[in-house]
Protein backbone atom coordinates (compact mmCIF):
# COMPACT_ATOMS: atom_id res chain seq x y z
CA UNK A 1 0.00 0.00 0.00
CA UNK A 2 1.11 3.54 -1.27
CA UNK A 3 0.78 6.63 0.49
CA UNK A 4 -0.76 7.80 -2.46
CA UNK A 5 -3.91 5.30 -1.63
CA UNK A 6 -4.62 7.53 1.60
CA UNK A 7 -6.02 10.12 -0.22
CA UNK A 8 -3.46 12.26 -1.51
CA UNK A 9 -0.89 11.16 0.89
CA UNK A 10 -3.06 11.64 3.80
CA UNK A 11 -4.39 9.54 6.76
CA UNK A 12 -7.38 10.33 8.51
CA UNK A 13 -9.28 9.71 11.28
CA UNK A 14 -12.40 10.06 12.54
CA UNK A 15 -12.40 11.70 15.84
CA UNK A 16 -15.58 11.88 18.03
CA UNK A 17 -18.13 14.86 17.53
CA UNK A 18 -20.23 14.71 20.38
CA UNK A 19 -23.68 14.41 20.27
CA UNK A 20 -24.78 17.30 18.59
CA UNK A 21 -24.96 15.84 14.89
CA UNK A 22 -22.92 18.18 13.75
CA UNK A 23 -19.65 17.10 12.87
CA UNK A 24 -18.37 20.85 12.17
CA UNK A 25 -19.57 22.51 15.47
CA UNK A 26 -17.21 22.28 18.80
CA UNK A 27 -17.43 18.69 19.54
CA UNK A 28 -18.03 18.10 23.19
CA UNK A 29 -14.52 16.71 24.92
CA UNK A 30 -15.19 13.72 27.13
CA UNK A 31 -14.29 13.01 29.98
CA UNK A 32 -11.07 10.99 29.95
CA UNK A 33 -8.58 9.64 32.74
CA UNK A 34 -4.75 10.38 32.49
CA UNK A 35 -4.49 5.84 32.03
CA UNK A 36 -7.15 6.19 28.68
CA UNK A 37 -5.30 9.04 27.63
CA UNK A 38 -2.03 6.98 27.37
CA UNK A 39 -3.61 3.88 26.37
CA UNK A 40 -5.25 5.81 23.33
CA UNK A 41 -1.44 7.34 22.50
CA UNK A 42 0.09 4.02 22.43
CA UNK A 43 -2.83 2.76 19.79
CA UNK A 44 -1.89 5.48 17.76
CA UNK A 45 1.60 5.04 17.64
CA UNK A 46 1.39 1.66 17.38
CA UNK A 47 -1.17 2.33 14.10
CA UNK A 48 1.85 4.48 12.93
CA UNK A 49 4.19 2.31 12.83
CA UNK A 50 1.86 0.27 10.90
CA UNK A 51 0.70 1.91 8.46
CA UNK A 52 5.08 3.33 7.87
CA UNK A 53 5.87 -0.68 7.95
CA UNK A 54 3.13 -1.33 5.15
CA UNK A 55 4.02 1.38 2.65
CA UNK A 56 8.24 0.19 2.86
CA UNK A 57 6.64 -2.60 0.49
CA UNK A 58 9.76 -5.07 1.40
CA UNK A 59 11.14 -6.84 4.31
CA UNK A 60 13.12 -5.80 7.03
CA UNK A 61 16.72 -6.01 6.69
CA UNK A 62 15.86 -5.38 2.80
CA UNK A 63 18.23 -3.57 0.40
CA UNK A 64 15.74 -1.28 -1.30
CA UNK A 65 17.93 -1.02 -3.91
CA UNK A 66 17.84 -4.93 -4.93
CA UNK A 67 14.43 -5.79 -6.51
CA UNK A 68 12.69 -8.93 -4.60
CA UNK A 69 12.65 -12.01 -5.20
CA UNK A 70 8.97 -11.44 -6.75
CA UNK A 71 10.34 -8.69 -9.38
CA UNK A 72 9.26 -10.42 -12.64
CA UNK A 73 12.50 -10.93 -14.34
CA UNK A 74 13.65 -8.64 -17.93
CA UNK A 75 12.91 -9.86 -20.92
CA UNK A 76 15.54 -10.69 -23.37
CA UNK A 77 16.73 -8.76 -25.34
CA UNK A 78 15.77 -8.87 -29.13
CA UNK A 79 18.13 -9.33 -32.11
CA UNK A 80 16.91 -6.17 -33.40
CA UNK A 81 17.98 -3.71 -30.44
CA UNK A 82 20.56 -1.75 -29.56
CA UNK A 83 23.27 -3.10 -27.44
CA UNK A 84 26.22 -1.82 -25.69
CA UNK A 85 28.13 -1.46 -22.10
CA UNK A 86 30.15 1.91 -22.47
CA UNK A 87 30.86 4.01 -25.68
CA UNK A 88 34.09 5.46 -26.59
CA UNK A 89 35.84 8.48 -25.65
CA UNK A 90 38.69 9.01 -27.94
CA UNK A 91 38.80 10.43 -30.83
CA UNK A 92 41.60 10.39 -33.66
CA UNK A 93 40.73 13.50 -35.67
CA UNK A 94 37.54 13.51 -36.53
CA UNK A 95 37.08 9.46 -36.04
CA UNK A 96 36.17 8.16 -32.27
CA UNK A 97 39.28 5.65 -31.13
CA UNK A 98 39.92 3.60 -28.20
CA UNK A 99 37.86 0.37 -29.28
CA UNK A 100 37.26 -1.78 -26.14
CA UNK A 101 39.15 -5.21 -27.13
CA UNK A 102 36.21 -7.48 -27.33
CA UNK A 103 33.95 -8.66 -30.02
CA UNK A 104 31.87 -5.27 -29.42
CA UNK A 105 34.81 -3.13 -29.93
CA UNK A 106 35.91 -4.73 -33.15
CA UNK A 107 32.30 -4.15 -33.87
CA UNK A 108 31.99 -0.52 -33.23
CA UNK A 109 35.26 0.18 -34.97
CA UNK A 110 34.43 -1.63 -38.34
CA UNK A 111 31.71 0.42 -38.23
CA UNK A 112 32.95 4.19 -37.14
CA UNK A 113 35.92 3.05 -39.83
CA UNK A 114 32.66 1.99 -42.38
CA UNK A 115 31.04 5.27 -42.06
CA UNK A 116 35.01 7.34 -42.52
CA UNK A 117 35.40 5.46 -45.95
CA UNK A 118 31.97 5.97 -47.00
CA UNK A 119 32.30 10.07 -46.44
CA UNK A 120 32.84 12.97 -48.56
CA UNK A 121 36.31 13.18 -47.32
CA UNK A 122 37.57 10.14 -49.28
CA UNK A 123 37.24 12.12 -52.28
CA UNK A 124 39.42 14.64 -51.38
CA UNK A 125 43.23 13.32 -51.78
CA UNK A 126 44.45 15.64 -48.33
CA UNK A 127 42.13 14.54 -46.47
CA UNK A 128 41.44 11.01 -47.67
CA UNK A 129 45.22 10.14 -46.75
CA UNK A 130 44.51 12.17 -42.83
CA UNK A 131 41.85 9.10 -42.99
CA UNK A 132 43.73 6.39 -43.64
CA UNK A 133 46.66 7.37 -41.47
CA UNK A 134 43.89 7.56 -38.68
CA UNK A 135 42.38 3.77 -39.48
CA UNK A 136 44.94 2.04 -40.66
CA UNK A 137 47.29 -0.41 -39.23
CA UNK A 138 51.02 0.70 -39.68
CA UNK A 139 52.14 -2.59 -41.70
CA UNK A 140 49.30 -2.02 -44.34
CA UNK A 141 49.20 1.65 -44.38
CA UNK A 142 51.23 2.22 -47.76
CA UNK A 143 49.06 -0.45 -49.62
CA UNK A 144 46.08 1.06 -48.16
CA UNK A 145 46.99 4.14 -49.13
CA UNK A 146 47.95 3.41 -52.90
CA UNK A 147 44.53 1.61 -53.35
CA UNK A 148 42.46 4.37 -52.76
CA UNK A 149 44.26 6.67 -54.83
CA UNK A 150 43.73 4.42 -57.42
CA UNK A 151 39.97 4.50 -56.75
CA UNK A 152 39.66 7.69 -56.56
CA UNK A 153 41.50 8.87 -59.56
CA UNK A 154 41.44 12.35 -61.14
CA UNK A 155 39.62 10.21 -63.77
CA UNK A 156 37.03 8.95 -61.66
CA UNK A 157 36.31 11.98 -59.70
CA UNK A 158 35.43 13.85 -63.26
CA UNK A 159 33.07 11.14 -64.07
CA UNK A 160 31.17 11.83 -60.83
CA UNK A 161 31.16 15.79 -61.51
CA UNK A 162 33.94 17.22 -59.24
CA UNK A 163 36.85 18.89 -59.45
CA UNK A 164 40.44 16.88 -58.82
CA UNK A 165 40.15 18.24 -54.93
CA UNK A 166 36.95 16.29 -54.42
CA UNK A 167 34.95 19.45 -55.10
CA UNK A 168 31.30 20.20 -56.49
CA UNK A 169 30.46 22.38 -58.95
CA UNK A 170 28.88 25.95 -58.05
CA UNK A 171 25.57 25.98 -57.04
CA UNK A 172 25.64 21.94 -56.24
CA UNK A 173 26.23 19.73 -52.91
CA UNK A 174 28.23 16.54 -53.28
CA UNK A 175 26.69 13.95 -51.29
CA UNK A 176 28.27 10.80 -49.95
CA UNK A 177 27.19 9.20 -46.69
CA UNK A 178 27.31 6.03 -44.98
CA UNK A 179 24.63 4.97 -42.80
CA UNK A 180 25.16 1.45 -41.27
CA UNK A 181 22.51 -0.89 -40.28
CA UNK A 182 24.02 -4.00 -38.56
CA UNK A 183 27.30 -5.59 -37.96
CA UNK A 184 28.15 -8.93 -37.95
CA UNK A 185 31.64 -11.04 -36.64
CA UNK A 186 32.37 -13.08 -39.08
CA UNK A 187 35.96 -13.91 -36.98
CA UNK A 188 37.34 -12.98 -33.87
CA UNK A 189 40.40 -13.29 -31.31
CA UNK A 190 42.03 -11.14 -29.20
CA UNK A 191 44.11 -9.90 -32.26
CA UNK A 192 42.03 -10.18 -34.91
CA UNK A 193 39.20 -9.81 -36.10
CA UNK A 194 36.47 -9.57 -39.55
CA UNK A 195 33.49 -7.88 -39.40
CA UNK A 196 30.73 -7.44 -41.99
CA UNK A 197 29.13 -3.85 -41.76
CA UNK A 198 25.65 -3.74 -43.76
CA UNK A 199 24.85 -0.35 -44.68
CA UNK A 200 22.57 2.18 -47.03
CA UNK A 201 24.38 4.78 -48.54
CA UNK A 202 23.00 7.92 -50.20
CA UNK A 203 25.63 8.92 -53.19
CA UNK A 204 25.14 11.74 -56.27
CA UNK A 205 25.20 15.46 -57.14
CA UNK A 206 22.38 18.14 -56.00
CA UNK A 207 21.30 20.95 -58.28
CA UNK A 208 19.28 21.55 -60.71
CA UNK A 209 21.90 21.01 -63.75
CA UNK A 210 23.01 17.98 -61.89
CA UNK A 211 23.29 14.88 -64.43
CA UNK A 212 24.09 12.56 -60.58
CA UNK A 213 21.02 13.00 -58.61
CA UNK A 214 21.42 11.87 -55.39
CA UNK A 215 20.64 8.16 -55.16
CA UNK A 216 20.61 5.54 -52.24
CA UNK A 217 21.54 1.96 -52.79
CA UNK A 218 22.40 -1.20 -50.07
CA UNK A 219 25.89 -2.72 -49.58
CA UNK A 220 28.01 -4.71 -47.49
CA UNK A 221 30.85 -3.55 -46.00
CA UNK A 222 33.97 -6.40 -44.76
CA UNK A 223 36.83 -5.16 -42.77
CA UNK A 224 39.66 -7.22 -41.39
CA UNK A 225 41.10 -5.85 -38.27
CA UNK A 226 44.30 -5.81 -36.30
CA UNK A 227 44.93 -5.25 -32.53
CA UNK A 228 47.80 -3.27 -32.34
CA UNK A 229 48.21 -3.04 -28.86
CA UNK A 230 46.23 0.09 -28.00
CA UNK A 231 43.03 0.19 -30.56
CA UNK A 232 41.65 -1.66 -33.49
CA UNK A 233 43.27 -0.76 -37.20
CA UNK A 234 42.11 -1.83 -40.62
CA UNK A 235 44.14 -4.40 -42.33
CA UNK A 236 41.97 -4.68 -45.35
CA UNK A 237 38.63 -3.78 -47.06
CA UNK A 238 36.17 -5.22 -49.58
CA UNK A 239 32.48 -3.66 -50.42
CA UNK A 240 29.50 -6.51 -52.28
CA UNK A 241 25.86 -4.86 -53.59
CA UNK A 242 23.21 -5.81 -50.80
CA UNK A 243 21.51 -7.42 -48.94
CA UNK A 244 18.93 -5.04 -50.56
CA UNK A 245 15.24 -4.46 -49.48
CA UNK A 246 12.29 -3.79 -51.90
CA UNK A 247 11.91 -0.02 -52.07
CA UNK A 248 9.61 1.67 -50.54
CA UNK A 249 6.87 3.97 -52.37
CA UNK A 250 7.79 7.65 -50.82
CA UNK A 251 7.92 10.47 -52.77
CA UNK A 252 10.95 11.26 -54.30
CA UNK A 253 11.99 14.88 -52.55
CA UNK A 254 13.03 17.57 -55.13
CA UNK A 255 17.21 18.29 -55.49
CA UNK A 256 17.18 21.43 -53.42
CA UNK A 257 15.31 19.59 -50.58
CA UNK A 258 18.05 17.06 -50.10
CA UNK A 259 20.73 19.63 -50.63
CA UNK A 260 19.20 21.02 -47.52
CA UNK A 261 18.87 17.48 -45.38
CA UNK A 262 22.39 17.13 -46.29
CA UNK A 263 23.57 20.50 -44.79
CA UNK A 264 20.96 20.69 -41.76
CA UNK A 265 20.98 17.22 -40.51
CA UNK A 266 24.80 15.85 -38.98
CA UNK A 267 25.62 12.74 -39.39
CA UNK A 268 26.84 9.74 -36.27
CA UNK A 269 29.70 8.58 -35.11
CA UNK A 270 29.06 4.62 -33.62
CA UNK A 271 30.14 3.25 -31.06
CA UNK A 272 27.85 0.24 -28.97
Amino acid sequence: MSLGDEHDGQTRTRLPEGNTGDPYGTPRRPARSSRSLITVVGVVVLLIAAIAFANRGDTPGADPAKPSSDTPAKPGTAPTSATGVRPVTGRNGDIPSGFARDEQGAQSAATNYAVALGSVDMFSPERRHALVAAIADAGTLDTLQSGFDADYSENFLKQIGLDRDGGAPAGATFVSRTVPAGTKVKTYTADAAEVDVWCVGLFGLTGASSTKPVTNGWFTVSLKLKWDGSDWKVLSTAQKTGPTPVNGDNPVSGSEEIADAVKEFGGFTYAR
